[in-house]
Parts: structure tokens; sequence; C-alpha cells
């Protein structure tokens, strides 16, 4: 992928790109953009899409002539649609992509077993055998392969190569020279077999079919392309999701009416309703009515929002009390909602992209070969040989080199690894996340839902003297049962995990922005700020009040109960630390990572939390939307950054890390945007996470290494005219059975956590 700077300059035009097969695709069409004039471009090799400025008046449609000429499909995307109807405008070019990928592959498998199982078994090879070969290997080395075959072909022309370039050469020249030895040469002959013999020995080529070989190769870089393609696929699930938050529908108020409109269709000023329990449609300002918002899955903090009128509000947060009238003073691409969308896309757009290794080796190895192989033949030659024998050794040096296993390195240890992953709870999305694993420094962790539960709960009961604590959590608790929110929620559930069943509540009153009140047992209970117990002449003693004090320094919410006439005591509620949260920390620390915990709480709040888990640098008090300016900041400094988080601001800052984890039990943006899922919730697993990773990447390395080392091996042993079908049919096999057994090694992978 580019990383080139953003475009600047005119309106910004977005491509759907199709055909990339590697990075250098990617920069080949930046190029040729680049050189229209007046325009400015980047193309992102993982989203698939070129993001291009140019002049007032340009006509995108030169744009798209310019990649298609290139040898590149491209088309703009198409408008906005309402939420829900994405599938009805029919499937994307990805989507038809993958398709025709997953086509290809399940065909090629079909034909391709009896190919290699007869060519490798003596006894299935019957008088015609070689034909039949023929025929299901033709299909597969043609149509199977026409991608690389394609790409090859545009490599060409730009004059460069590519793993596709090898790939096509390898499989075109097994069948044409299968073809000349069916045709011209002995091996079409009726009884013709393939010993099973290892013996290296000079031939002139005329009885040996390479068709295994060229289908065997074309069947096994498919399954790899597929599988790539599949998670690079998911690369805008995350604005999808994210775009998918928003309501609806809206109430609006036209003229004094209430009447039901798509969200799309609100326009700045009007004025909606929001009910108890619905979202709020747009970003606005409340005109009327008091509620606590519970921005959770926006913000990621626990605690709720109270407003009343003259608030602000954002879209997407669900109104948890009372009903709202709200005046729209954003909609559309204005809102934080959207903002955050093109947050995450920026980040997902300049994050360096991690070449494949297969890749890098390639453009040195493929040019290599084809001079070995013109070498070879020129040496035969220069020596008086016949020309069939030189051909024959040219042949076999270009049909060697075609890495067979070299096309399982990657899927199989990614299958196994993210196989065993799945098993610990950990979901890795694909080979690009594994590079980052190995080089990460510092790990950012989000605090609410990850060090912490991300759910209020009722910590502590400071009585006064001659209170009983299970007088006040039943009184309290009783009255907070009748309430929706959330703080109340916590206090009625612990109190009913503490003291059992709660008595019904009797003429309960919410009163506005300061707490409850009602009848229990017969007595006046009043539950909420200290202020609502001043209205009625409670005071809590200097004893309580300092503890209040100490609780509230701390960044606990506290909640004053009293009644009969007098202050009674407090309930303490607080974000509780995961148990399990410290040992992860040390875990972190042990794999040489330096913790940061980020919050957009209070200095004193995040500071009492670090304590409990060990962690010693803190970022806090910083806003949902500056998340990502917090791990671009720590990138600039030279820091590889990991980021830990579950809620929909982490989305932004999760797709900027070079490594993104997200809490299972966080949102579908979260999950969405990361690179690494830990389904448990359990932080523990981000250590177990970025072990396997790393382990994953370092049996991929080995298996690369592996799949060129054979074939290195066996290049002079065919550029000296000794590799027969079987040798090469062995080496290919050998190769292939070493990669998926190294493969299979990560199964036995262990967590070191304890239990």
């Amino acid at each position: 992928m580019s990383t080139s700077a953003p475009p600047t300059g005119g309106p910004a035009i977005e491509l759907e790109i199709g055909g990339m097969t590697c990075a250098s695709c990617a920069n080949r069409i930046e190029r040729k953009l680049n050189k229209l004039d007046g325009v400015t471009a980047t193309v992102n090799y993982a989203t698939e899409k070129a993001t291009v400025s140019v002049p007032d008046g340009y006509d995108p449609a030169q744009l798209v002539a310019e990649v298609e000429k290139t040898g590149y499909t491209a088309a703009l995307p198409r408008p906005n649609r309402p939420a829900g109807k994405a599938e009805e405008d029919g499937p994307t070019a990805q989507d038809l992509e993958l398709t025709s990928l997953r086509h290809r592959l399940v065909g090629s498998v079909v034909l391709t077993v009896p190919v290699i199982a007869m060519s490798m078994i003596p006894a299935l090879q019957f008088t015609y055998w070689q034909w039949l070969s023929l025929t299901l290997a033709a299909p597969v080395i043609v149509w199977g392969a026409w991608p690389f075959h394609k790409a090859a072909w545009t490599n060409l022309r730009h004059g460069s190569a590519t793993m596709d370039t090898l790939i096509s050469m390898g499989t075109s020249v097994a069948l044409l020279w299968s073809l000349y030895a069916l045709f011209l040469g002995s091996a079409g002959v009726p009884g013709m077999t393939h010993p099973f013999e290892l013996t290296i020995a000079p031939s002139d080529g005329a009885a040996n079919i390479y068709l295994e070989v060229g289908a065997g190769v074309t069947m096994f870089i498919l399954a790899g392309r597929y599988f790539e393609k599949r998670s690079k696929r998911q690369a805008g699930a995350a604005l999808r999701a994210l775009l998918e938050l928003g309501a609806k529908e809206v109430a609006v108020l036209r003229d004094g009416v209430e009447t039901r409109i798509p969200t799309d269709d609100l326009q700045v000023g009007d004025q909606f309703i929001v009910r108890p329990g619905e979202k709020i449609a747009t970003d606005g300002v409340v005109v009327s009515g008091t509620s606590a918002v519970d921005a959770s899955m926006l913000t990621g903090e626990s605690v709720p929002v109270e407003v009343r009128e003259g608030d602000a509000v954002t879209g997407a947060t669900v109104n948890s009390g009372g009903r709202l009238v709200v005046r729209a003073t954003r909609v559309g691409s204005d809102t934080q909602l959207a903002q955050m969308a093109r947050l995450v896309e920026d980040a997902q757009t300049g994050k360096a992209e991690v070449q494949r290794l297969a890749d890098r080796i390639s453009g040195v190895f493929v040019p290599i070969v084809i001079a070995v192989a013109v070498a070879t033949l020129g040496a035969w030659l220069g020596a008086g040989f016949p020309a069939t024998a030189g051909f024959t050794a040219a042949v076999a040096v270009l049909v060697i080199a075609c890495p067979c296993a070299l096309g399982l390195a990657t899927p199989t240890a990614l299958l196994v690894g993210t196989g065993r992953g799945a098993q610990m709870g950990i979901l890795i999305k694909g080979p690009e996340v594994l590079e980052s694993t190995r080089t990460v420094d510092t790990v950012v962790l989000d605090k609410t839902g990850t060090v912490t539960s991300g759910a209020m709960t009722l910590v502590d009961v400071v009585a006064e003297p001659g209170v009983e604590r299970a007088d006040i959590l039943r009184l309290a608790g009783a009255l907070e049962d009748a309430s929706e929110h959330p703080i109340a929620r916590a206090i009625a559930k612990g109190a009913t995990e503490e003291v059992g069943g709660l008595p019904p509540p009797e003429d309960f009153a919410n009163v506005e922005g300061k707490g409850v009140q009602g009848v229990v047992d017969g007595v006046a209970v009043v539950v909420g700020r200290e202020s609502l117990l001043a209205d009625w002449s409670q005071e809590l003693s200097p004893e309580v009040a300092a503890a209040k004090s100490r609780a509230e320094g701390e960044g606990t919410t506290v909640v004053a109960v009293g009644w009969d006439g007098r202050a009674r005591g407090i309930l303490l509620v607080a974000d509780t630390v995961r148990p399990t949260s410290a040992e992860a920390v040390a875990g972190l620390k042990d794999l040489g990572l330096t913790p940061i915990l980020l919050t957009g709480d209070n200095e004193a709040v995040a500071r009492r939390i670090a304590r409990e888990v060990g962690i010693d640098q803190v970022i806090a008090e910083v806003l949902p939307t500056d998340k990502v300016d917090v791990v671009t900041r720590l990138q600039s400094e030279g820091k590889v950054v990991a980021m830990v988080g579950d809620g929909v601001n982490d989305a932004p800052a999760l797709a900027q890390a070079d490594l993104g984890l997200a809490m299972g039990t966080g949102t579908d943006v979260a999950i969405e945007a990361s690179d690494l899922t830990l389904v448990r919730g359990d932080l523990r697993a981000a250590v177990d996470a970025i072990r396997l990773s790393r382990r994953t990447l370092g049996t991929i390395r080995t298996n690369l290494f592996w799949a060129f080392a054979y074939n290195v091996a066996a290049i002079p042993v065919a550029a000296l005219g000794m590799l027969n079908p079987m040798l090469a049919g062995a080496a290919m096999a050998f190769s292939s059975v070493f990669v998926v057994g190294n493969s299979l090694r990560l199964r036995g992978f262990r967590s070191v956590t304890k239990a």
C-alpha cells in the first residue's frame, strides 16, 4: 500500500480499485494517476481504494479510464443508501472477485487431486493415464491460474516481476512442455509411466510431463490467495458497523405534529422526540426534558451523562431516562459518528502496509530464475548438445523454481495458528497482523471495559454511627430498584445480592437532576446527591463527609441516603478493576512491552486504577476523538504501538495503532477495526494473542525459507539436465509435507496465564 501523504487541493474522489495482487500494483496505479495534470492520488492496497484530488470540473471518467489502461479495474462508489438496503443493489466488485476466486479454487481442487495421485502413484497409471491427466490439468493451468497469468502480463508490460510472474511462467511452461512431450515426443505412447525412482540422469525430456506440478502449484496458491482476499474483504467492515449504529428513523416535530421520517431526511434546526430506550438520531441540543444519556457505545465510559435543557447530546447515544425534545445541530456527514467513521478510514489508509515476505523475495528470486534458465539453455547449446536437451534443462529450471510449497507456507500456518487461537478465544484477522506483533514495544490500554469491567458496581457502604449497613442497603436499594438510571440499577443489584429481596416502594418520585424519593416500609427515604438531602435539612456527619470527599477524589460516584429527618450514610459506586488485569499487565511487561493506561476519566481515577494493576504511565482526561492523536503521537516518538480497547470511540485508535486488539465483550465497531479480537473479554488473552502471533509469524518465516530452499537446491540439478519428473514431483511433495508439518506444530501452543 502506498505510504504517500494524503492528497491535497481540489475535491477528493474515491475510486474502488480491482485486480491488485500486491503492494507494487498499488504503487503502479498511483504513479500512473499522479502523472495526470492537476491530479494527486494515493492508492490503498489494503482497502482497495484510491483517494484522488482533482481540479474543479474534472471528469472522474478520465481517472477510471487511466486505471483501466494500467490493467486494473476502477469504479466510482455508489451513492449512500439507506441503512439496511446494502444488499438490494447487488454484490460489490470485491464480492464478485471473491466469488470468482472461490469458484476457481473449488474447480481446481476437484480436477487437481486425481492428477497428482496418478502422477505420484505408479499403480494408478493405467494405459492412457497421461491423456486423462492432460484433460484434467489443462483447465486448472489455463482457467484456474488465469488471475496469475493476467497479473504476470500486466507486470511484463510495466517491466516488473512478482510472484505472479513466477507462478504464471512455471505453470505455463509445465503445460507447454507436457504438450510437446505428449504430441511430439514419446510421452503420449500407450503404457507410458513415471516409475517410482529418484535416480538422477540426463534426458532429452521428450518422455517427461509436468502436469501435476503445474496443476498442484495453481491449486495451492489459489487457496492462499482466496484466504487472503477473504480476510482483506473485512477492511471496510468497521465503517459499515459504525454507520449502522445510528438511529434509522426519528420522530420529528413539524408544525406541532409528530411525524416519523428516515434519519437521512432530518434537517438542521428540526426538533425531534427521543423516548426512554431510544437512540438519539443526530447531534443536537436538548430543548426540553431531563434524562440520563448512556454514551458508552461512543465514549466507552460507563457513567451515564445527566442532560437537561440547553445541554448538547450526541447521535447514536441512548436515552436511558425521561422524554427529551432535541433540536438538531449537525446532520449527515457533520455528526460526531460520521467524523469517527472518517477517523477509522483515515487510520486504515495511513497504516503502513506490511508487504508479504514472499513478494519481497520474489522481486529478486524471479529475475534470477529467468536468468539461470536462459544461461542454462545457452550453456547447453554452446556445449554442442542437441536443442531438445538444452530446452529440457531450461524448462526444468523454470518448473522446479515454481514454488508449490510457497503457496502453502502462509495459509497453512495461518489456518493452524488462527484455529489454535480461536480455541483460546483469540481471533487473528490476517497475515499483516503478525508482522506488527514482532516489533510492538508499547501497549496502550483503554481503561473502561478493558482494564475495568465497564459496568457500574456498588463497591462500599459508609454508614453514620448507629446505623446498620443492611438497613441502608434495604431501604436505598428498594427505592433505586424503581428507577431506570444506570447508577440506580447498580445500587439495586448490589443491595439484592447482599440483603436479598427488596420491599416495594410507595409514592416513588424522581427529583430532577438530584435523585429519588419515596416511602419504603412506612419510612420516607431520599437517595441521591448531597444537595437533595440538604433540601430535607439532612446533613452528613464530618466523618462521613470526609469519606465522601476521599471517594470522590478517587473518581468514585457517591450517593447519599437519608430517612426520618437524618442522613444515614453514603453508597459508593464505581467501575471495578477486572480480577485478571494485574496478572495481564505483568505478562505484557514480561514480553518486553511498556503498558500505558488511556482514559477519558479524571487523573485521580486513572491513577487509582493504574496503581491497582501495576501500570506506571497514565494518560487521562482524553476526549473520545483524541485517542487516535495519542496513538499517533506515540508513533511519532518512534514507538511501535499496540492498542487494546472495546468501545466505538476506540475504533479509530485501534485502526491507527500498529496492532489493534479488541475485547470481545466490546462493540462490533471496535472488533471490526481491530487486528486481533479477544473473545473472552479477559485482558490476559492479550498476552497469549501476542505470543501466538509471534509464534505463527516465526512458523511462516521458517516455511518460506524451506519453500525457497528446496527449489534453490534443485535448480542446479535441473540446470544440469538431471531432473526427472519423479524427482520434481517428490521435491514438490516433500517441501509441501514439511511446510504442513511445521505449521501443525502450532497446535501445541499453550497459554502461560494462570487458571
